[in-house]
């Protein structure tokens, strides 16, 4: 989008560098989590990857035990989410962006990002740290949806697959795209709007359903993502 975290080229130490701390601003974490749960390349694959293994290993220094949960990467996933959450209360009040198109791809699209972030820690939490990254690499060459098919099984997500096309159809429709994005808040009775959001609802369900069998309760990311 113009003037958002990629309208411009970025150096490479812009993104691995001051993760947290005074200069990680809302722009450096958007940049370093999209590249990690969704980024691709356009040419040079190998500088890509690079990139991308180098911020990896920011997460997974040298320090962090065997078998355990990659904490520090699971933080900053957690972070991104809830700095997405915040700031859709912000653009869509002060900055009196759409209200409802934002509001339904928060529910679907946004919340998958996260999640198919959060189960790929949780996969890797019993592996030894090169075996993590490795994995990791793996992982996040997948898209958010195949990711979560690969981790819980194409059994188990045939339900959320198909809350997911509703959101897709939705959005790909012209008509009901542009009449999501003219709907105020005040507008929250409206059918289409309503139809989608119950959807969304359902969606939700789905992933919890999906965290808790294929994570079971002693599972160190329960704890870890609660405490």
């Amino acid at each position: 989008s113009q003037g958002g975290p990629f309208a411009k080229g970025l150096k490479r130490q812009s993104i691995i560098k001051d993760i947290g701390g005074a200069e990680d601003s809302n722009d450096k974490i958007t940049q370093r989590m999209l590249l990690l749960l969704e980024g691709d390349w356009l040419f040079n694959e190998e500088g890509f990857r690079d990139l991308r293994r180098q911020i990896l290993n920011r997460y997974l220094r040298g320090d962090i035990p065997d078998h355990q949960v990659a904490l520090f990467l699971l933080n900053d996933i957690i972070r991104y989410w809830r700095t997405i959450c915040v700031d859709y209360e912000y653009k869509t009040i002060e900055e009196e962006k759409p209200w409802a198109i934002r509001n339904v791809k928060l529910v679907f699209s946004r919340k998958l990002l996260y999640a198919s972030g959060l189960f790929c820690v949780a996969l890797t939490a019993d592996m030894r740290k090169e075996r993590k990254r490795k994995r990791l690499e793996e992982l996040f060459d997948l898209c958010p949806l195949d990711r979560v098919v690969h981790i819980c099984g194409e059994a188990a997500t045939v339900p959320l697959l198909r809350r997911y096309d509703v959101f897709l159809e939705c959005i790909g429709d012209d008509t009901k795209r542009r009449r999501l994005e003219k709907l105020k808040e005040n507008d929250r009775d409206d059918e289409l709007f309503r139809q989608i959001k119950n959807e969304g609802h359902q969606f939700t369900l789905e992933l919890l359903k999906l965290f808790e069998t294929t994570f079971h309760s002693t599972h160190p990311i329960r704890r870890a993502i609660i405490y």
